[in-house]
């Protein structure tokens, strides 16, 4: 069984199963909720009706959250049905939806990734009538869009795992080991009892699958009953470097995934030391809201030397509420998500660390909450700078607008909001933070190499400097 993205969204999840046969059977089931919700007891069942498959579960950035636009995707093609899941937005949608059309292909959905299916269903030139060339097919793809996308093509008994040359959105390879083996160093690979792919390493331990590698930029892998093979690698642009996003570090991924060959909790706290160097704080204790930023305000307290202490009780049966569609549920989602720890922090002054202010709808609540509840001051330290420009490669950061960095307001952050301060990590701390363990052997090892390049990711959310041109 292989599936992408089966950890980073809420809105709808499906699934697609194949018996592997030279005219294989598909088997697929939708449905819009969470994966508990989509996926009832008689739908799981329909697993078991294959030997290979890709899932997904969908968080929108382009495409109304409705059914008809839950993934993967399947259509018929010349030499039979394909199924595509895809994580990641296309720059150059609009004028590739145009191209497809006047081919006279019909889309039933506003989602680019069944823009993506579509492209790869198109029969390149040179193409023999009985012989598909899918990694033809995949490298026209790559040549007609250069970002973003993460994807799995499944045709017959074979699956494609794909990423863009530029590497924006994450994409890795477990092996299903004996669950003897799972937290083995001694595992081989002849132990492999199956192979997976996710967006997010996290996801295969529940399965019962280690980590083995991360798909490359530009890579296509295909994977068989055979097992895995490197196909070829597409090349991005001469002096073009890869543009991982660097937000996936900063808030998006679960904190014990790997990217880059570094967990992305030790990344966090790195980001934490480096906030603490630039911008400490004459506080009392340091907190955090929960959850994403808990490792940097763990950095944070162990580089000045202060406690650190829980001020927030989560309710754990709220979603994230970053990743609501629209402003509205954001905010119920935020009203009803925190309680005050009261006795931990009454007649004290409290520094909260968190790990990004989009649009600024949760801090001012929790400072609020914070002050009623006995903190004498409330400063916010922030473990990665202000967001300044919309993303157009797979985060819901839409419109400027929406950012409380490009209000007026944002002059006076601090009073706005209803803290005694405000201070945020700058670029240039990030990037220390985020690149400084790349390599590096010793993980716990203190941000101290000022000379470390910029290069290889993406800060477009940050500082508006796009990794590709954008065509609308």
């Amino acid at each position: 069984m292989t599936g992408l993205s089966c950890v980073r969204g809420q809105e709808s999840a499906g699934f697609v199963t194949s018996n592997g046969a030279s005219t294989p059977t598909y088997t697929v089931h939708k449905g819009m909720g969470l994966v508990s919700t989509a996926f009832p007891p008689e739908a799981a069942l329909k697993l078991r009706h294959g030997n290979l498959g890709i899932c997904h579960t969908r968080y929108s950035t382009t495409g109304n959250s409705e059914l008809q636009n839950c993934q993967p995707f399947v259509v018929d093609t010349l030499h039979g049905k394909i199924a595509v899941a895809h994580n990641g937005e296309l720059v150059n949608a609009q004028a590739l939806r145009k191209k497809v059309m006047r081919h006279g292909v019909g889309l039933s959905t506003s989602s680019d990734s069944e823009l993506i299916t579509q492209l790869l269903a198109l029969t390149p030139p040179m193409e023999g009538l009985d012989n598909p060339d899918w990694v033809a097919r995949i490298k026209n793809l790559m040549t007609e869009t250069p970002t973003s996308y993460s994807l799995l093509m499944m045709f017959k008994d074979v699956i494609y795992a794909v990423r863009d040359p530029y590497g924006n959105r994450p994409l890795c390879i477990g092996r299903v080991v004996p669950v003897s083996k799972l937290h083995s160093s001694g595992s081989e690979e002849g132990d492999t009892e199956g192979w997976v792919v996710s967006s997010e390493s996290c996801s295969f331990q529940s399965i019962g699958a280690r980590y083995y590698r991360e798909v490359l930029p530009g890579e296509i892998v295909q994977i068989s009953k055979h097992g895995i093979k490197s196909l070829s690698i597409v090349p991005r642009p001469e002096g073009d470097l890869p543009a991982f996003c660097i937000f996936e570090y900063v808030y998006f991924a679960r904190p014990d995934s790997i990217f880059e060959g570094q967990m992305v909790y030790t990344v966090r706290q790195r980001c934490g030391r480096q906030l603490a160097i630039e911008a400490p704080t004459n506080a009392d204790v340091v907190s955090t809201v929960p959850e994403s930023a808990t490792p940097a305000a763990l950095g944070y307290a162990q580089q000045l030397g202060l406690p650190y202490i829980e001020v927030l009780c989560k309710n754990r049966y709220v979603g994230r509420t970053f990743i609501q569609p629209n402003t509205r549920l954001r905010q119920l989602g935020v009203a009803k998500k925190f309680g005050a720890l009261t006795d931990n922090f009454a007649g004290k002054r409290v520094v909260i660390i968190d790990d990004s202010i989009v649009r600024g709808n949760t801090i001012s609540p929790i400072i609020k909450l914070l002050k009623e509840a006995g903190a004498t001051e409330v400063h916010i330290r922030v473990a990665s700078p202000p967001i300044k420009f919309p993303c157009y490669m797979g985060i819901n950061i839409p419109t400027k607008e929406e950012l409380i960095a490009n209000k007026p307001e944002f002059q006076d952050i601090a009073g706005y909001i209803g803290a005694d301060s405000v201070q945020y990590l700058t670029v240039e701390g990030l990037l220390l933070a985020v690149q400084g363990g790349i390599g590096s052997k010793d993980k716990d090892e203190m941000i101290s190499n000022k000379s470390i390049s910029r290069v290889g990711h993406c800060t477009a959310c940050l500082t508006g400097k796009y990794p590709v041109e954008l065509e609308w």
